[in-house]
């Protein structure tokens, strides 16, 4: 049985995302401490409206509630033009937003323990969608981990759609990533516990 549950979200709709394969290259390598979940309902979630924020729509309330209960989020993210996909922003829109009735304006990315990786077919890789996502996730206050930076460029040549890793130096950073998050869960949990 794993310690901690990891819930890893890719930010494409693709079917043959190198993203949702990097996803599943880390469900392969990571160790028996994490339990990694993918989350497979991203194109259900609506645009984030605010008029309807105190009765959200069905996915939201199961993105929030998905979010709450994991120990970390694990987000693999393409770059489109320059930045982070529509479809990711919008739900980590929805998610940064208190529950109602409101009690608190604490989300449940408060505190979080978040890794961020991407994988493209680019020789640049991911680096400004990710640097995007670090930015969103000071704001949300969550515990977004710093290091390694896991950036696969040229996706193609490095890992198959069902998550085999055809690259030493990707596994290692991907294994290395994983490490340190459950790292900082468990810096989470005592940080709570005291």
């Amino acid at each position: 049985m794993s310690d901690f549950s990891i819930l890893a979200i890719s930010g494409s709709l693709r079917d043959a995302s190198f993203n949702t394969a990097l996803i599943r290259a880390a469900q392969r390598v990571a160790p028996e401490s994490l339990a990694i979940e993918q989350y497979d309902n991203l194109g259900a979630i609506p645009a984030f409206n605010q008029d309807i924020e105190a009765e959200p729509p069905a996915p939201v309330v199961d993105l929030r509630e998905k979010i709450a209960a994991a120990d970390a989020l694990l987000i693999a993210t393409p770059e489109y033009n320059y930045g982070v996909p529509g479809v990711l922003k919008n739900a980590l829109d929805w998610a940064s937003r208190p529950t109602f009735p409101v009690t608190s304006w604490v989300s449940p990315l408060a505190h979080k323990p978040v890794a961020i990786m991407g994988a493209a077919p680019t020789g640049m890789g991911t680096v400004r969608a990710q640097l995007q996502l670090r930015q969103l996730f000071l704001w949300t206050d969550s515990a977004v981990l710093s290091k390694p930076e896991v950036i696969v460029t040229n996706a193609h040549e490095k890992l198959t759609v069902d998550g085999e890793i055809k690259d030493e130096t990707t596994e290692a950073l991907l294994r290395g990533l994983l490490d340190a998050l459950a790292n900082r869960i468990r810096i989470a949990q005592l940080a709570a516990a005291a």
